[in-house]
């Protein structure tokens, strides 16, 4: 039985330093481990990847082959991985025994929402590999100073959960950073337990601009409030390495 963490979350999120650090930690407790970057426009990487998607697809080839730009060259990819899932597969068996096993995954959000192909990998891994994996989801932390982006993180991270059907965990990654973008309107436990967000509407219909979205937000934060799924831990990577 293989375990492993399929690491998720929006562009800039920190999904790679967070592969990276991850990695560095487990090798640290004496675990194997194997970083499988699936992410086709991630050419800088830090970690040490054992199974790349760029030796079975490039995204500049995508693009300049297919006139395709960057978002539905990362779809074009995702949906060539699926096809060819045989390739993952056979490059996954050396590492099947003894490594735990982080999948950098591309952040763009249509790859899981729009298409399905993102989830069917992942699916098509579990079933034939008998693969015990984990969603990671990072938001970054600095979305908590303004209330908008919270309630639309929350919205993605719910949306998410109920796509994948995975074991997750919602991470606020970047927590070190979070003072360098102001004060936030409550204490960090509110946004890290998803406490009451009836509390947060208040703060939202200070700005013009959101006030005329009141009965809308009340019902996205009633959607989230009746799931009650959706709560983060907190991680500042440099500590953890």
């Amino acid at each position: 039985m293989v375990f492993g963490q399929v690491v998720i979350g929006p562009p800039g999120s920190g999904k790679t330093t967070y592969c990276n650090g991850m990695s560095q930690f487990l090798s640290l407790l004496g675990r194997k481990v194997a970083v499988v970057n699936l992410d086709p426009a991630n050419d800088a990487l830090p970690y040490e990847c054992a199974i790349n998607i760029e030796d079975l697809i490039k995204l500049s080839d995508v693009m300049s082959e297919h006139s395709l730009g960057p978002n539905g060259g990362l779809v074009y990819c995702m949906d060539y991985l699926e096809k060819n899932i045989d390739w993952l597969e056979e490059k996954l068996k050396p590492f099947i025994e003894d490594h735990y096993l982080l999948f950098d995954f591309p952040g763009q959000v249509e790859l899981f929402f729009l298409h399905s192909n993102a989830r069917s990998v992942i699916n098509k891994l579990i079933k034939k590999m008998d693969l015990r994996l984990t969603a990671v989801h990072l938001i970054d932390a600095h979305l908590c100073c303004d209330p908008g982006k919270y309630v639309s993180a929350l919205l993605l991270s719910l949306s998410t959960m109920l796509h994948l059907e995975l074991p997750h965990i919602n991470v606020l990654s970047k927590i070190d950073l979070i003072e360098n973008y102001g004060n936030l309107a409550f204490n960090l436990d509110f946004y890290t337990d998803v406490q009451d967000l009836s509390y947060l509407q208040y703060h939202l219909e200070q700005d013009p601009r959101s006030a005329k979205y009141r009965k809308l937000t009340k019902e996205l934060c009633d959607v989230i409030d009746d799931f009650g799924l959706v709560n983060f831990s907190t991680l500042d990577i440099q500590v953890c390495i």
